[in-house]
């Protein structure tokens, strides 16, 4: 991933100093359980964590004559160690330190992706509670439907994100497996309980049964809760680049002092950070099918998966990363305009107030074909023409044989519509 979408934070984990970190701690955490178990001397251990040191640049030089990360990351951690390097490795096959590497590293990203979670959805409940009551008009196929409040939309969002927090919880522990089984994982030059060790040591789990590989169904999962809290996050941004359009302008991103929108056009305010967190998404889903197809290896192994995930592994996690610290940046700073909503609200003469009609119109014992066609051929002629939709259903003596104008003025009373606005709340965010 690009320096422009990455946060130092998150692109230190995909470093090689990191990787190589804990390639490191694994080999050396597996010299000690070797020596528990007697295989090797108990002064070789202590040497590889006395000793052990490792260059990157060295590696990589290593690498270019060797073809093999591993072989070259041994070969310069020996040139360190000395005599007893080897004993490192005993038993071991590349896959034990690459797979269980990655472990660690998605493990490392998930903390950070959840406190990155953790952030917007504080933001979203501190700006849904501020907006509980503010009145707004609910769509539905981009068409004005009924009245809601701003503080239900954003509680929404705040759900979806809270789904997806829990997910990827479960998944970070799914994913956190450690497997240190050999060859064909058959354990049959290593000892289980050097697995264990490690495993213990890292923070992990052992793999219960591995083929040289952990099982990528595990990486599918994980890489695909990414792409669902990706999408989660593109559906808060869609909504709020909708409402910044000039014709609505319910709520805009905060625009700084000396920001500019357009290089042609100095009035523009345009909404560049929920666009970019758009893009980001697609970006971010992109993992998930190679993840699904990750999946699918030859017998015990092949590294069909390994070239695909050494660029969708960084990329979707530092993406996801720098996208909900954006996004909550964006719902921190976020301008309402309360009173433009009330407007918006009022824009079609009351029509969305017109089920409230046609279920009064049923209570008074019309049928709901007559009362359907009573509302809408009112309703019909305010959308063409405009007006009052009260003034003209009250007019109209078809309705006013069933019904009362002052009945029907109680029809258009927005606390209607909110009067359980509490109730949902609780639900979303708990009582108090």
């Amino acid at each position: 991933m690009i320096p422009r979408y990455s946060r130092p934070e998150m692109a230190a984990i995909w470093e090689p100093e990191n990787k190589f970190r804990i390639w490191f701690e694994i080999e050396a955490h597996a010299c000690d359980a070797q020596a528990d178990l007697g295989v090797i001397p108990r002064e070789a251990a202590r040497d590889v964590w006395a000793k052990g040191r490792f260059e990157v640049d060295r590696i990589d030089a290593i690498e270019r004559e060797t073809r093999h990360d591993v072989i070259a990351f041994l070969t310069n951690l020996a040139e360190h160690v000395g005599p007893s390097a080897r004993f490192v490795h005993q038993g071991m096959t590349s896959s034990d330190v690459l797979d269980t590497c990655l472990a660690v590293q998605l493990k490392q990203a998930s903390d950070l992706l959840l406190q990155g979670l953790d952030r917007l959805l504080t933001a979203l409940e501190t700006r849904a509670k501020e907006h509980h009551s503010t009145i707004c008009v609910g769509r539905s196929h981009g068409i004005h439907a009924e009245p809601t409040t701003f503080g239900l939309k954003l509680a929404s969002h705040y759900a979806a994100l809270a789904r997806g927090r829990e997910r990827l919880a479960r998944a970070r522990e799914d994913v956190a497996t450690c497997a240190i089984s050999g060859a064909v994982g058959t354990f049959a030059n290593i000892d289980p309980y050097v697995e264990e060790y490690v495993a213990r040591e890292m923070g992990l789990t052992a793999e219960p049964i591995s083929t040289q590989v952990i099982p990528r169904d595990r990486h599918a999962l994980f890489f695909s809760v990414l792409g669902v809290v990706a999408s989660s996050l593109e559906n808060l941004a869609t909504e709020i680049r909708h409402l910044q359009r000039t014709e609505v302008r319910e709520a805009e991103e905060y625009f700084h002092e000396g920001q500019k929108g357009s290089s042609a056009m100095p009035h523009k305010r345009n909404p560049v950070l929920t666009e970019n967190l758009t893009g980001l998404a697609r970006t971010i889903r992109a993992a998930v099918n190679p993840a699904m197809e990750n999946v699918t290896l030859w017998h015990e192994r092949d590294i069909s998966h390994s070239s695909v995930e050494r660029v969708f592994g960084p990329d979707a996690t530092i993406a996801l990363d720098f996208a909900l610290h954006r996004m909550a940046s964006v719902v921190e700073n976020l301008v309402v305009y309360p009173e433009n909503m009330r407007a918006n609200l009022e824009r079609l003469g009351g029509l969305v107030y017109s089920q409230q009609v046609l279920l009064a119109l049923t209570q008074a014992g019309v049928s709901r074909e007559d009362a359907y066609r009573l509302v809408q051929r009112n309703a019909m002629s305010v959308w063409q023409d405009g007006g009052d939709f009260l003034a003209a259903l009250q007019g109209d003596t078809e309705v006013t044989a069933h019904v009362s104008p002052e009945t029907l003025s109680a029809c258009f009373d927005p606390g209607f519509h909110t009067k359980h606005v509490g109730a949902i709340f609780a639900r979303v965010f708990g009582q108090g």
